[in-house]
C-alpha cells in the first residue's frame, strides 16, 4: 500500500515523510504539492503512470491551485478514485472545515500542531489501520 502526501510546506511533509522512516515503515510515500498535482498522481498524467491501488492519501486543507476540499471533492465525483481513504492533516481547527471535510467521506481529520511529536503518533495510527483494516484489491472496484 502506498501513501501519498498532498501537502505544500516542505517543512511538513520533510517531518511527515521523516516519520515515516524513523518508524521504519518501508511502504512508498509520494509527495504532491497541491490537489492540481495528486490528481495527476492518481490519474496518471504528465507522462505518469497512475499510482496503484491500494493506497492512503493524506491531504492538507490550504494549498495553492486546489485545495485539500476542493481535491477531495474531486476525487468523490471520480468513479475510479471515489472510494479513495483520505485522511485531512492540517492546521485549520475550523468547525467549518471539519464539516466539509466529513460531509465528503474522509477517514480522519488530523489537527497538525506540534510537528514532530504529532507526525510520529500519525505514522503510529496509520500503521495500526495499515495491519488492522482489509482493502478490496485494486480490480475489485
Amino acid at each position: 500500500m502506498s501513501l501519498l502526501l498532498v501537502e505544500d510546506d516542505d517543512g511538513d511533509a520533510k517531518a511527515v515523510i521523516r516519520a515515516f522512516r524513523r518508524a521504519k515503515v518501508a511502504n512508498p510515500v509520494h509527495r504532491a504539492v497541491d490537489g492540481v498535482e495528486a490528481l495527476e498522481i492518481l490519474r496518471g498524467g504528465n507522462g505518469r503512470e497512475p499510482l496503484p491501488a491500494p493506497f492512503i492519501i493524506l491531504a492538507d486543507i490550504n494549498m495553492p491551485r486546489m485545495d485539500g476540499i476542493k481535491f477531495v471533492h474531486e476525487l468523490r465525483a471520480d468513479p475510479q478514485l471515489k472510494s479513495s481513504i483520505v485522511f485531512m492533516l492540517t492546521t485549520s481547527k475550523s468547525e467549518e472545515d471539519k464539516v466539509k471535510a466529513y460531509n465528503l467521506n474522509v477517514a480522519g481529520y488530523i489537527v497538525k500542531e506540534t510537528a514532530g511529536r504529532d507526525f510520529l503518533k500519525l505514522v503510529d495510527m496509520l500503521g495500526a489501520y495499515w495491519r488492522i483494516v482489509e482493502l478490496p484489491n485494486a480490480d475489485a472496484s
